[in-house]
């Protein structure tokens, strides 16, 4: 139940995380956004494994596998997340990020890593034709963008491979420890590529809003919502963690609509119903 509970509470911060992001990216620049994001939680991150996990340390044959895992799950991922949530809408965001748990399935099956049932691949083929239904109608709308859809898309990618390809990891390390090193290896690969943008921001005119943002996604979206991730990966693995990823779907078009008035259409909640369907049969594998 624990697991549960800690899965629904980590999709619930990252679908609210679609509109801090966007509310942030008005004032901040999107990879300066990124890079504060996940060095604040990273640092928090490390300091946590420390004091729970002081004995934690990463072997030779680890560091490579973590490095990767964090330029590939964490950098990436997040980079065409960041850049596409400021271009289309929170919505968007949400629904074409509901793929992941696709490409997690797929590239599970094909390392062996995984054995889907029939049921889990109705339950996730039905989601995708419901996320299809839902994108639909939002072609063309004001507010969307291709290029912002492509950028999401591609970090759904990384997000579904990243569960995947942290699995062998947990067999050695704590779920805590391959939340943490991935996010520690990112971030001199994020500051890095935000500091052109950083030099030229003109910080004193950030107000507190924004800040407050980037302090939701360090603390909420990264360092909880991470470590309940891969907690939830070591105790019932990649195939049905990533059906959790369409209750972030859920709540990323309900943050877009709220926040900021997104439209709601006949075909949206059709494709919502035909999402929930599929998570409920995926769920039951």
């Amino acid at each position: 139940m624990i697991t549960e509970i800690s899965l629904i509470s980590a999709t619930i911060f990252w679908g609210l995380n679609f509109a801090a992001t966007k509310y942030a990216a008005d004032s901040i620049p999107v990879l300066v956004l990124m890079a504060l994001r996940f060095a604040g939680g990273g640092l928090l991150l490390l300091i946590v494994l420390r004091l729970f996990e002081p004995a934690s340390s990463l072997g030779r044959r680890d560091l490579i596998p973590m490095a990767a895992l964090g330029c590939f799950g964490v950098a990436s991922a997040q980079a065409g997340f960041t850049f596409g949530v400021s271009l289309t809408s929170a919505a968007s965001t949400g629904l074409i990020f509901a793929t992941a748990p696709v490409w997690g399935l797929i590239l599970g099956a094909s390392l062996g890593l995984e054995h889907p049932t029939w049921r889990g691949i109705l339950g996730l083929t039905l989601c995708v034709v419901g996320v299809g239904v839902v994108v639909f109608e939002g072609l063309g709308a004001k507010g969307e963008s291709l290029i912002g859809d492509l950028a999401v898309l591609g970090a759904a990618v990384c997000v579904g491979a990243y569960s995947v390809v942290s699995m062998p990891l947990l067999e050695r390390h704590s779920p805590l420890a391959v939340a943490t090193y991935p996010i520690v290896f990112s971030v001199p690969f994020l500051l890095l590529l935000s500091l052109p943008q950083a030099l030229s921001l003109e910080w004193r005119s950030v107000d507190a809003g924004p800040w407050a943002a980037v302090g939701y996604s360090a603390v909420f979206a990264t360092v909880f919502a991470f470590s309940a991730w891969q907690r939830g990966i070591s105790r019932i693995g990649a195939n049905r963690v990533l059906v959790y990823q369409y209750l972030v779907t859920i709540t990323g078009v309900t943050s877009g609509i709220v926040f900021f008035g997104e439209v709601l259409g006949i075909e949206k909640i059709i494709g919502g119903a035909v999402i929930l369907l599929g998570v409920y049969l995926a769920r039951r594998q």
